[in-house]
């Protein structure tokens, strides 16, 4: 008898979208079970249902050979499921075991027994081999530790069902293996676990099976041990992937076309690092790092969003330094920023005017100052099929697109006349296998162009795919640039944490 069952689930938002469409599916006791699938599939409803956060319209969850009504996340506590978010609930002014035992404090008369609620983390670290500090401030802690934390939560309250959603996004591949080694001791000790994920290489070596969602049905449950990843992409988008575009080796003589010197980026945080790299004609450079090491402020000073900014922007040989963030693209710096709903787009206005916003002030789209609307309309429809942005008509809101299909409204507002730098920041960040295929070949096809391209992602695979040569950001500066034939993953994941000895940008 399966541990967890799910039985014809089905959940049916607003405005008639069907998220998850009869869905069965179930986990045994003792296993790691993925779920993957596109954007849209259904695995975030469907997770959310199981902790409570949603409540279907019709179906039925069995936990242990009962069937379970989870009206709320209190509720999937109490019945022993957990969930790692995406995005962790940790208070970073707290400690790690004020952080674990908040809401649930083991109490002295009044006052909260802070010596029995250490004793406890510390006992559960160690038997699960977690080994974190619980006097330590969350805030003090690295991002895999950060992780660690939230799931000695989750044990704290018992839970023996752990949901982990994208629990690799963030974290190095040295913390990477640690975490697929605390999973695999979490089950030893008598878990079971669900794993969220994008990437199938994880899914291959972490998961006994894995549930394939697509448009709200499940269309699969595989052992992984008998499938390959091409096999389970093509459950997720229903047909064969085209192979991906391959990148060729760069030219040997390239000059300079962004070049970098002494940049403070005016980050209160890290006021005292520089940053020095150049990026060539016909390159991709690639910035790794954790999230929080400077990434930010330095898109934001390249592109002209931190006045306070001190140093050389040098695009083509002309310094950037005081122009505005529209001169700068008018000269050829373009950017596909890290947030394309808060920073790249304006969700409530439709295609074309999205896709006008970078040309308004230029001809053809204005003449003597008078905007020509129907010229909007009819270069959005061309920039629609040139980039395959899949709606109805130009004039539909962007909030009714998909994530894939906002991103090509970007790449396409960004890319209609071909820098002479693009800015990529987590370019395929939320995307599924068939939209992050689409940026990647965009992001190629640029470089095949003669275009510098300075590409930021949290994803060290896709940076290893893409990149040219891999500088490593740590804490507001270039730790070393690594020429792609000599990156390793081992490297570059020891260079993000900080543990190489600096080299000089070259």
């Amino acid at each position: 008898m399966p541990y967890l069952e799910v039985r014809a689930i089905r959940k049916t938002y607003p405005g008639g979208v069907l998220a998850n469409d009869d869905i069965h599916f179930n986990v045994e006791a003792g296993e790691i079970h993925g779920l993957v699938g596109e954007n849209g599939a259904g695995k975030s409803t469907l997770m959310k249902i199981l902790y409570g956060m949603e409540q279907p319209d019709s179906g039925e969850i069995w936990l242990g050979g009962q069937r379970a009504h989870i009206a709320h996340p209190q509720a999937a506590i109490q019945l022993g499921i957990g969930m790692v978010h995406q995005h962790f609930q940790l208070v970073p002014t707290l400690t790690v075991a004020e952080n674990i035992a908040l809401g649930r404090e083991t109490r002295r008369g009044l006052f909260a027994d802070r010596g029995v609620m250490r004793e406890r983390v510390r006992a559960l670290s160690d038997q699960f081999g977690l080994h974190v500090n619980p006097d330590a401030l969350v805030s003090d802690l690295s991002v895999g530790l950060q992780q660690r934390v939230e799931i000695l939560k989750m044990l704290y309250r018992n839970a023996r069902l752990l949901i982990l959603d994208e629990p690799s996004a963030v974290l190095t591949p040295q913390e990477v293996v640690s975490l697929f080694e605390v999973l695999r001791r979490l089950v030893a000790e008598g878990c079971t676990a669900i794993f969220i994920t994008h990437k199938l290489d994880e899914i291959m070596t972490l998961c006994d099976r894995a549930t394939v969602l697509r448009r709200g049905q499940v269309v699969g449950t595989v052992e992984t041990a008998r499938v390959t990843p091409a096999e389970i992409a093509r459950l997720m988008v229903g047909h064969e992937l085209e192979p991906p575009l391959a990148r060729k080796a760069s030219a040997a003589e390239s000059r300079d076309r962004l070049i970098v010197r002494d940049l403070q980026t005016g980050d209160a945080r890290l006021q005292n690092t520089t940053v020095n790299f150049s990026v060539k004609s016909g390159e991709i450079l690639g910035i790794a790092g954790m999230e929080g090491n400077g990434q930010t402020g330095l898109v934001e000073a390249l592109i002209g969003l931190r006045p306070d900014a001190k140093g050389d922007i040098l695009l083509d040989g002309t310094n950037l330094h005081g122009l505005s963030t529209r001169d700068r693209r008018k000269r050829g710096l373009a950017l596909i920023p890290e947030d394309r709903n808060r920073e790249g787009l304006s969700r409530p206005m439709r295609i074309w005017e999205n896709l006008a916003s970078g040309e308004y002030d230029r001809s053809p789209l204005n003449t003597g100052g008078v905007l020509r609307l129907e010229r909007m309309r009819t270069a959005a429809r061309a920039l629609m099929e040139r980039f395959d942005i899949r709606a109805p008509n130009e004039g539909v809101a962007v909030s009714t697109l998909s994530g894939g299909n906002a991103q090509k409204v970007v790449i396409a507002r960004e890319l209609a006349t071909p820098p002479a730098v693009l800015i990529a920041s987590q370019p395929t960040r939320g995307l599924d296998i068939g939209a992050t295929g689409f940026v990647h070949e965009q992001l190629l096809n640029l470089r095949e162009q003669g275009c510098g391209v300075l590409l930021i992602s949290a994803d060290l695979d896709e940076l290893l795919a893409l990149s040219d040569r891999i500088a490593v950001l740590f804490e507001g500066r270039i730790l070393r640039i690594f020429p792609r034939e000599e990156a390793t993953r081992e490297q570059i994941g020891l260079a993000m944490a900080g543990k190489v000895e600096s080299e000089q940008a070259r």
